[in-house]
């Protein structure tokens, strides 16, 4: 038995998470792209059914009040709240991460342009190693307000920001290489030059701390589907901090956001509160879904999660050096904790055709153009052995 075995084996004894990998379907392989769809919740797939066959089946209309749907949006919200830093009544859920950019970020322009006087706050900012689509949203949003768009790295972000600047939209893990960035010290920059940042929190939602009240975000959006493991095409959240909520102007107004949405008046007056992040009739099977599945973090801290994370990624790397010949593989991910997300990516030469042969031998991470591994570690149901047999066959599939 291997030295890496034998710690595993230690390590797996003395995880306090262990036993919450019962609470997933999983298969004998390893899973190891919970960065791109979180494996199914067991108690999810009865949930569904009641909510189709007595909710939808049997109630019917009845269902927006006696099942409590028209509520599900806020109230959901209020679940993934802790998991994120952020007290209640403050997260909405619904729409996908591109509908709630788009509306973080114009918002954003327009509470800065009040601020400010005028429209003298004609720039946004955007990560320049942004997820492409968070690029093509930022330029829709720039067209739309009538700004600038520039791309800059958030590294640049404090020396680019100008009296010009409307926005920053920002991502708190980078989806390729796994690089946590500063949430504190750029949204103080931010703050401080009277812009508004918008942060995106896909790869991070459930897998780290992220602090929103305590840091001062006034706006940020993340998906469901990934660490919150809501299932595919889950509704995204969107973040907005009480003391800005009334100045919230959603480009998107509709019904559901609406101060009186049975109305039917033909001025639009929003909603108190968060509700104004709404739009219109959210997906009510695929919102369920997703409140079924945040039952995997009753009695579970979020710390917890961020200290097993950071041991699976350490381990990871450790029997990476221990078992793939030096120089086959190189990591794009921060060695320093506080720099790491929840993922290691690893540049190998023939990306593409390793991740098919490592899928084929039960080890699922996922392959990012041109020449990058990607592995997910979600504490809720990833251990250590399962870490160590990742890195032996992907050792073993790179020697054959």
């Amino acid at each position: 038995m291997s030295e890496p075995t034998i710690r595993a084996e230690k390590l797996d004894a003395a995880d306090e998470l262990a036993g919450l990998r019962d609470r997933f379907v999983l298969d004998e392989g390893v899973y190891l792209d919970g960065n791109s769809l979180g494996a199914l919740p067991a108690n999810v797939p009865d949930r569904i059914t009641d909510v189709v066959r007595r909710q939808w089946g049997g109630l019917r209309i009845r269902s927006w009040t006696e099942s409590g749907w028209w509520t599900a949006p806020e109230r959901v919200g209020d679940r993934i709240a802790p998991l994120v830093g952020a007290a209640p009544g403050q997260i909405v859920v619904g729409d996908s991460t591109s509908v709630n950019v788009f509306k973080a970020l114009v918002a954003a322009v327009r509470m800065a342009r009040e601020v400010s006087g005028g429209g003298d706050r004609d720039e946004i900012l955007v990560d320049a190693t942004t997820f492409p689509t968070d690029g093509y949203i930022a330029g829709s949003a720039a067209r739309t307000t009538g700004c600038t768009l520039r791309p800059v790295t958030p590294a640049e972000v404090p020396g680019a920001l100008t009296p010009r600047t409307a926005a920053v939209l920002l991502n708190h893990v980078d989806y390729r290489t796994g690089r946590l960035y500063d949430l504190p010290s750029l949204t103080a920059a931010v703050h401080a030059a009277g812009a508004y940042a918008v942060w995106d929190l896909c790869h991070s939602a459930g897998a780290l701390p992220v602090g929103l009240d305590d840091h001062g975000v006034r706006l940020a959006v993340g998906c469901t589907y990934k660490y919150l493991n809501g299932g595919p095409g889950s509704p995204a959240f969107l973040y907005v901090r009480h003391d800005v909520q009334e100045r919230f102007d959603s480009p998107l107004p509709g019904w559901n956001s609406h101060a009186e949405p049975f109305g039917m008046r033909p001025e639009y007056e929003p909603a108190a509160g968060v509700l104004r992040g709404r739009v219109g009739t959210p997906d009510i099977l695929s919102l369920l879904a997703l409140e079924a599945a945040l039952d995997v973090w009753d009695g579970v801290a979020i710390e917890a999660v961020r200290a097993k994370s950071l041991a699976l990624t350490d381990f990871f790397l450790e029997c990476v050096a221990a078992y793939v010949p030096a120089g086959r593989v190189e990591s794009l991910t921060p060695a320093a904790h506080e720099e790491r997300g929840s993922q290691v990516a690893l540049r190998c030469p023939d990306a593409g055709d390793v991740m098919k042969r490592l899928i084929a031998r039960g080890v699922v991470g996922d392959f990012r153009h041109p020449d990058v591994l990607r592995f997910g570690f979600t504490p809720l149901y990833v251990g250590f052995a399962d870490v160590e047999r990742a890195a032996r066959v992907l050792a073993e599939v790179l020697a054959g």
